[in-house]
Protein backbone atom coordinates (compact mmCIF):
# COMPACT_ATOMS: atom_id res chain seq x y z
CA UNK A 1 0.00 0.00 0.00
CA UNK A 2 3.10 2.05 0.63
CA UNK A 3 4.08 1.96 -2.91
CA UNK A 4 0.85 3.13 -4.53
CA UNK A 5 0.86 6.15 -2.32
CA UNK A 6 4.13 7.21 -2.31
CA UNK A 7 3.75 7.28 -6.48
CA UNK A 8 -0.01 9.77 -6.31
CA UNK A 9 2.69 11.64 -3.44
CA UNK A 10 5.07 12.37 -5.77
CA UNK A 11 3.02 12.68 -8.97
CA UNK A 12 1.25 15.66 -6.57
CA UNK A 13 4.38 17.30 -5.70
CA UNK A 14 5.66 16.97 -9.34
CA UNK A 15 2.81 18.87 -10.36
CA UNK A 16 2.96 21.52 -7.66
CA UNK A 17 6.84 21.88 -8.29
CA UNK A 18 6.08 21.93 -12.14
CA UNK A 19 3.15 24.22 -12.25
CA UNK A 20 5.30 27.01 -10.32
CA UNK A 21 8.39 26.71 -12.85
CA UNK A 22 5.79 27.09 -15.60
CA UNK A 23 4.48 30.15 -14.12
CA UNK A 24 8.11 31.57 -14.14
CA UNK A 25 8.37 30.76 -17.56
CA UNK A 26 4.87 32.16 -18.55
CA UNK A 27 5.94 35.54 -16.93
CA UNK A 28 9.48 35.54 -18.43
CA UNK A 29 7.96 34.80 -21.82
CA UNK A 30 4.99 37.37 -21.19
CA UNK A 31 2.78 34.39 -21.81
CA UNK A 32 -0.01 36.48 -20.34
CA UNK A 33 -4.15 36.22 -20.90
CA UNK A 34 -4.53 40.19 -20.85
CA UNK A 35 -8.20 41.07 -19.60
CA UNK A 36 -10.98 41.79 -22.15
CA UNK A 37 -14.34 42.62 -22.60
CA UNK A 38 -14.87 38.49 -23.15
CA UNK A 39 -12.65 37.96 -19.90
CA UNK A 40 -13.64 36.93 -16.57
CA UNK A 41 -10.72 37.81 -15.22
CA UNK A 42 -9.26 40.83 -14.44
CA UNK A 43 -5.55 41.36 -14.30
CA UNK A 44 -3.17 39.72 -16.20
CA UNK A 45 -2.15 36.03 -15.55
CA UNK A 46 0.22 34.18 -16.58
CA UNK A 47 -1.53 30.99 -18.34
CA UNK A 48 -0.09 27.35 -19.62
CA UNK A 49 0.06 25.87 -16.20
CA UNK A 50 -1.57 22.39 -17.77
CA UNK A 51 1.24 21.50 -19.00
CA UNK A 52 2.36 20.45 -15.50
CA UNK A 53 -0.37 18.13 -15.86
CA UNK A 54 0.51 16.57 -19.27
CA UNK A 55 3.75 15.81 -17.77
CA UNK A 56 2.93 14.43 -14.96
CA UNK A 57 0.16 11.99 -16.00
CA UNK A 58 3.11 11.02 -18.69
CA UNK A 59 5.90 10.01 -16.71
CA UNK A 60 3.19 8.63 -14.34
CA UNK A 61 1.80 6.31 -16.61
CA UNK A 62 5.96 5.15 -17.50
CA UNK A 63 6.11 5.01 -13.65
CA UNK A 64 3.14 2.47 -12.86
CA UNK A 65 4.72 -0.34 -14.19
CA UNK A 66 7.92 0.04 -12.51
CA UNK A 67 5.83 0.35 -9.16
CA UNK A 68 3.72 -3.09 -10.05
CA UNK A 69 0.40 -0.96 -10.59
CA UNK A 70 -1.51 -2.03 -13.38
CA UNK A 71 -2.32 -0.07 -16.40
CA UNK A 72 -5.12 -0.26 -19.57
CA UNK A 73 -3.97 -2.25 -22.34
CA UNK A 74 -4.59 0.62 -24.77
CA UNK A 75 -2.61 2.96 -22.72
CA UNK A 76 -0.32 4.37 -25.80
CA UNK A 77 -3.84 5.58 -27.05
CA UNK A 78 -4.40 8.00 -24.01
CA UNK A 79 -0.88 8.80 -23.60
CA UNK A 80 0.02 9.06 -27.73
CA UNK A 81 -3.15 10.93 -28.32
CA UNK A 82 -3.49 12.83 -25.12
CA UNK A 83 0.20 14.84 -25.69
CA UNK A 84 -0.59 15.10 -29.36
CA UNK A 85 -3.54 17.07 -28.42
CA UNK A 86 -1.71 18.80 -25.78
CA UNK A 87 1.41 20.06 -28.39
CA UNK A 88 -1.28 21.69 -30.34
CA UNK A 89 -2.73 23.62 -27.42
CA UNK A 90 0.64 24.20 -25.82
CA UNK A 91 1.79 25.66 -29.89
CA UNK A 92 -1.64 27.58 -29.85
CA UNK A 93 -0.84 29.25 -26.67
CA UNK A 94 2.06 30.47 -27.61
CA UNK A 95 1.49 31.01 -31.23
CA UNK A 96 -2.34 31.66 -32.66
CA UNK A 97 -3.13 28.48 -35.19
CA UNK A 98 -5.61 29.09 -37.93
CA UNK A 99 -9.22 27.46 -36.30
CA UNK A 100 -9.29 25.12 -39.47
CA UNK A 101 -5.91 23.21 -38.66
CA UNK A 102 -6.61 23.50 -35.37
CA UNK A 103 -10.11 21.33 -36.12
CA UNK A 104 -8.06 18.66 -38.30
CA UNK A 105 -5.50 18.17 -35.59
CA UNK A 106 -8.59 17.43 -33.00
CA UNK A 107 -10.27 14.86 -35.44
CA UNK A 108 -7.08 13.09 -36.52
CA UNK A 109 -6.84 12.81 -32.80
CA UNK A 110 -10.25 11.64 -32.21
CA UNK A 111 -10.33 9.56 -35.45
CA UNK A 112 -7.05 7.78 -33.84
CA UNK A 113 -7.66 7.39 -30.23
CA UNK A 114 -11.32 5.39 -31.49
CA UNK A 115 -9.36 3.81 -34.07
CA UNK A 116 -6.67 2.34 -31.16
CA UNK A 117 -9.28 1.78 -28.87
CA UNK A 118 -11.34 -0.43 -31.10
CA UNK A 119 -14.00 1.58 -32.10
CA UNK A 120 -17.27 2.22 -30.41
CA UNK A 121 -18.94 -0.46 -28.44
CA UNK A 122 -22.78 -0.93 -28.65
CA UNK A 123 -24.67 0.67 -26.63
CA UNK A 124 -27.10 -0.11 -23.89
CA UNK A 125 -31.01 1.14 -24.57
CA UNK A 126 -33.19 0.09 -22.11
CA UNK A 127 -31.62 -3.23 -21.96
CA UNK A 128 -30.94 -3.76 -25.56
CA UNK A 129 -27.43 -3.68 -27.07
CA UNK A 130 -27.42 -1.13 -29.71
CA UNK A 131 -24.67 -1.18 -32.94
CA UNK A 132 -24.74 1.88 -34.75
CA UNK A 133 -22.04 0.52 -37.35
CA UNK A 134 -20.37 2.93 -39.10
CA UNK A 135 -22.44 6.23 -37.46
CA UNK A 136 -21.91 5.02 -34.52
CA UNK A 137 -18.28 5.34 -35.14
CA UNK A 138 -18.55 8.51 -36.98
CA UNK A 139 -20.79 9.98 -33.83
CA UNK A 140 -17.83 8.79 -31.20
CA UNK A 141 -15.47 11.22 -33.17
CA UNK A 142 -17.46 14.19 -33.51
CA UNK A 143 -18.28 13.72 -29.64
CA UNK A 144 -14.51 13.38 -28.84
CA UNK A 145 -13.94 16.06 -30.87
CA UNK A 146 -16.73 18.48 -29.12
CA UNK A 147 -15.94 16.90 -25.29
CA UNK A 148 -12.11 18.21 -26.34
CA UNK A 149 -13.33 22.08 -27.47
CA UNK A 150 -16.10 22.02 -24.76
CA UNK A 151 -13.59 21.23 -21.82
CA UNK A 152 -11.71 24.55 -23.22
CA UNK A 153 -14.55 26.52 -23.34
CA UNK A 154 -15.74 25.91 -20.20
CA UNK A 155 -11.79 26.76 -18.76
CA UNK A 156 -13.03 30.52 -17.83
CA UNK A 157 -13.04 31.17 -14.24
CA UNK A 158 -10.39 30.19 -11.81
CA UNK A 159 -10.29 26.39 -10.07
CA UNK A 160 -13.59 25.13 -12.78
CA UNK A 161 -11.64 23.12 -14.77
CA UNK A 162 -9.76 20.93 -12.04
CA UNK A 163 -12.65 20.90 -10.07
CA UNK A 164 -14.64 19.31 -12.86
CA UNK A 165 -11.43 16.56 -13.75
CA UNK A 166 -10.93 15.86 -10.02
CA UNK A 167 -14.72 14.94 -9.56
CA UNK A 168 -15.12 13.16 -12.78
CA UNK A 169 -12.16 11.15 -11.88
CA UNK A 170 -13.16 10.07 -8.86
CA UNK A 171 -16.56 9.13 -9.90
CA UNK A 172 -15.15 6.86 -12.57
CA UNK A 173 -12.94 5.39 -10.33
CA UNK A 174 -16.07 4.74 -8.46
CA UNK A 175 -17.40 3.41 -10.95
CA UNK A 176 -15.04 0.77 -12.21
CA UNK A 177 -15.36 -0.38 -8.46
CA UNK A 178 -18.45 -2.55 -10.01
CA UNK A 179 -15.54 -3.83 -12.01
CA UNK A 180 -12.84 -4.95 -10.00
CA UNK A 181 -10.97 -6.35 -13.64
CA UNK A 182 -10.81 -2.33 -14.36
CA UNK A 183 -7.53 -1.63 -11.77
CA UNK A 184 -5.68 -0.06 -14.69
CA UNK A 185 -8.07 2.25 -15.33
CA UNK A 186 -8.88 3.42 -11.25
CA UNK A 187 -4.90 3.82 -11.18
CA UNK A 188 -4.79 6.15 -14.17
CA UNK A 189 -7.65 8.49 -13.23
CA UNK A 190 -6.26 8.55 -9.54
CA UNK A 191 -2.66 9.52 -11.15
CA UNK A 192 -4.89 12.10 -13.31
CA UNK A 193 -6.55 13.79 -10.60
CA UNK A 194 -3.44 13.64 -8.32
CA UNK A 195 -1.43 15.87 -11.34
CA UNK A 196 -4.49 17.97 -11.20
CA UNK A 197 -4.85 18.22 -8.07
CA UNK A 198 -0.89 19.79 -7.78
CA UNK A 199 -2.26 22.45 -10.33
CA UNK A 200 -5.39 23.53 -8.49
CA UNK A 201 -2.71 24.48 -5.82
CA UNK A 202 -2.10 27.03 -7.94
CA UNK A 203 -4.92 27.78 -9.85
CA UNK A 204 -7.83 27.67 -6.72
CA UNK A 205 -9.23 31.01 -6.94
CA UNK A 206 -7.90 33.00 -6.87
CA UNK A 207 -5.93 32.08 -9.94
CA UNK A 208 -1.90 32.39 -10.17
CA UNK A 209 -1.30 30.61 -13.37
CA UNK A 210 -4.63 29.53 -15.70
CA UNK A 211 -4.21 26.12 -17.52
CA UNK A 212 -4.28 27.08 -20.76
CA UNK A 213 -5.23 24.84 -24.25
CA UNK A 214 -2.65 22.38 -23.50
CA UNK A 215 -4.13 21.39 -20.39
CA UNK A 216 -8.19 21.70 -21.18
CA UNK A 217 -7.83 19.94 -24.53
CA UNK A 218 -5.50 17.03 -23.18
CA UNK A 219 -8.00 16.53 -20.50
CA UNK A 220 -11.27 16.62 -22.86
CA UNK A 221 -9.61 14.20 -25.20
CA UNK A 222 -8.30 12.25 -22.42
CA UNK A 223 -11.81 11.74 -20.41
CA UNK A 224 -13.40 11.17 -23.75
CA UNK A 225 -11.59 8.39 -24.33
CA UNK A 226 -12.17 6.85 -20.98
CA UNK A 227 -15.68 6.96 -21.53
CA UNK A 228 -15.48 5.49 -24.56
CA UNK A 229 -13.03 2.65 -23.10
CA UNK A 230 -15.48 2.10 -20.02
CA UNK A 231 -18.37 0.90 -22.93
CA UNK A 232 -16.35 -1.88 -23.44
CA UNK A 233 -16.34 -3.13 -20.30
CA UNK A 234 -19.92 -2.56 -19.21
CA UNK A 235 -22.42 -1.16 -22.24
CA UNK A 236 -24.13 1.22 -19.75
CA UNK A 237 -20.92 2.68 -17.96
CA UNK A 238 -21.24 5.35 -21.16
CA UNK A 239 -24.33 6.61 -19.72
CA UNK A 240 -22.47 6.92 -16.55
CA UNK A 241 -19.47 8.84 -18.27
CA UNK A 242 -21.80 11.32 -19.80
CA UNK A 243 -23.95 11.97 -16.58
CA UNK A 244 -20.51 12.38 -14.37
CA UNK A 245 -19.21 15.05 -17.64
CA UNK A 246 -23.01 16.49 -17.53
CA UNK A 247 -22.01 20.19 -15.74
CA UNK A 248 -19.88 20.45 -18.64
CA UNK A 249 -22.00 19.02 -21.25
CA UNK A 250 -24.83 20.95 -21.07
CA UNK A 251 -23.80 24.32 -19.79
CA UNK A 252 -21.68 24.82 -23.32
CA UNK A 253 -23.97 22.55 -25.49
CA UNK A 254 -26.93 24.31 -24.69
CA UNK A 255 -24.55 27.58 -24.85
CA UNK A 256 -23.60 26.86 -28.28
CA UNK A 257 -27.16 25.75 -29.81
CA UNK A 258 -28.71 29.04 -28.14
CA UNK A 259 -26.24 31.48 -29.90
CA UNK A 260 -26.28 29.56 -32.99
CA UNK A 261 -30.27 29.85 -33.19
CA UNK A 262 -29.52 33.80 -32.43
CA UNK A 263 -27.63 34.34 -35.01
CA UNK A 264 -24.10 34.26 -33.55
CA UNK A 265 -21.17 33.45 -34.66
CA UNK A 266 -20.35 30.32 -32.43
CA UNK A 267 -16.76 30.44 -33.03
CA UNK A 268 -16.06 33.49 -31.72
CA UNK A 269 -14.55 34.36 -28.04
CA UNK A 270 -17.71 35.46 -25.37
CA UNK A 271 -18.53 35.14 -21.98
CA UNK A 272 -22.24 33.87 -21.97
CA UNK A 273 -21.65 30.52 -20.37
CA UNK A 274 -23.71 30.29 -17.57
CA UNK A 275 -20.78 29.78 -15.29
CA UNK A 276 -19.52 32.73 -16.37
CA UNK A 277 -22.59 34.84 -15.83
CA UNK A 278 -23.17 33.06 -12.44
CA UNK A 279 -19.56 34.11 -11.21
CA UNK A 280 -20.54 37.45 -12.30
CA UNK A 281 -23.85 37.00 -10.46
CA UNK A 282 -21.89 36.15 -7.24
CA UNK A 283 -19.19 38.80 -7.93
CA UNK A 284 -16.56 35.75 -7.41
CA UNK A 285 -15.15 32.47 -9.31
CA UNK A 286 -14.80 30.09 -5.99
CA UNK A 287 -19.07 30.26 -5.32
CA UNK A 288 -19.55 28.60 -8.97
CA UNK A 289 -16.05 26.56 -8.60
CA UNK A 290 -16.85 24.92 -5.35
CA UNK A 291 -21.08 24.46 -6.25
CA UNK A 292 -19.93 22.39 -8.97
CA UNK A 293 -18.27 20.14 -6.96
CA UNK A 294 -21.47 19.96 -5.00
CA UNK A 295 -23.38 19.34 -7.91
CA UNK A 296 -20.69 16.54 -9.32
CA UNK A 297 -20.16 14.69 -6.02
CA UNK A 298 -23.86 15.24 -4.86
CA UNK A 299 -26.06 14.95 -7.73
CA UNK A 300 -23.88 13.05 -10.95
CA UNK A 301 -21.85 10.95 -9.16
CA UNK A 302 -25.05 8.92 -7.38
CA UNK A 303 -26.81 8.95 -10.37
CA UNK A 304 -24.04 8.35 -12.45
CA UNK A 305 -23.42 5.37 -10.11
CA UNK A 306 -26.88 4.00 -10.00
CA UNK A 307 -26.83 3.49 -13.90
CA UNK A 308 -23.50 1.89 -13.57
CA UNK A 309 -24.66 -0.53 -11.12
CA UNK A 310 -27.54 -1.56 -13.22
CA UNK A 311 -30.55 0.07 -10.73
CA UNK A 312 -31.45 2.74 -13.61
CA UNK A 313 -31.65 2.70 -17.42
CA UNK A 314 -28.80 4.67 -19.15
CA UNK A 315 -30.98 7.06 -21.47
CA UNK A 316 -33.61 7.74 -18.17
CA UNK A 317 -30.62 8.58 -15.78
CA UNK A 318 -28.97 10.99 -18.54
CA UNK A 319 -32.51 12.76 -18.77
CA UNK A 320 -32.68 12.87 -15.23
CA UNK A 321 -29.52 14.05 -14.08
CA UNK A 322 -29.21 16.86 -17.05
CA UNK A 323 -32.67 18.70 -16.64
CA UNK A 324 -32.11 20.42 -13.46
CA UNK A 325 -28.83 21.65 -15.38
CA UNK A 326 -30.46 22.68 -17.70
CA UNK A 327 -32.84 24.20 -16.10
CA UNK A 328 -29.80 26.60 -14.34
CA UNK A 329 -28.47 26.99 -18.15
CA UNK A 330 -31.56 28.77 -18.62
CA UNK A 331 -31.85 30.36 -15.44
CA UNK A 332 -28.02 32.24 -15.72
CA UNK A 333 -29.10 33.02 -19.76
CA UNK A 334 -26.87 30.71 -21.12
CA UNK A 335 -26.17 31.79 -24.58
CA UNK A 336 -27.74 34.74 -24.23
CA UNK A 337 -25.96 38.05 -25.61
CA UNK A 338 -23.71 39.90 -22.53
CA UNK A 339 -24.81 43.59 -22.92
CA UNK A 340 -23.27 44.67 -19.72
Amino acid sequence: MLVPVGVLLLAFLAAVLLTGLLRRYAEASQLLDIPNARSSHRIPTPRGGGLAIVMVFLLGVAVLPVAHLPMVKAVWVFCGVGAWVALVGFWDDHRHIPARQRLLAHFTAAATGLYGLGGMPPLLVFGHAIDLGWVGQAMAVLYLVWLLNLYNFMDGIDGLAGIEAITVCLGGMLLYGYSPESAGQCWMLALLATAVAGFLCWNFPPARIFMGDAGSCFLGIVLGLFSIQATSVAPQFFWSWLILLGVFIVDATWTLVRRYWSGEKVYVAHRNHAYQYASRHYGAHRPVTLAVAVVNVCWLTPLALWVGAGGLDGLLGLLLAYLPLVLLAIRFKAGIRDTA
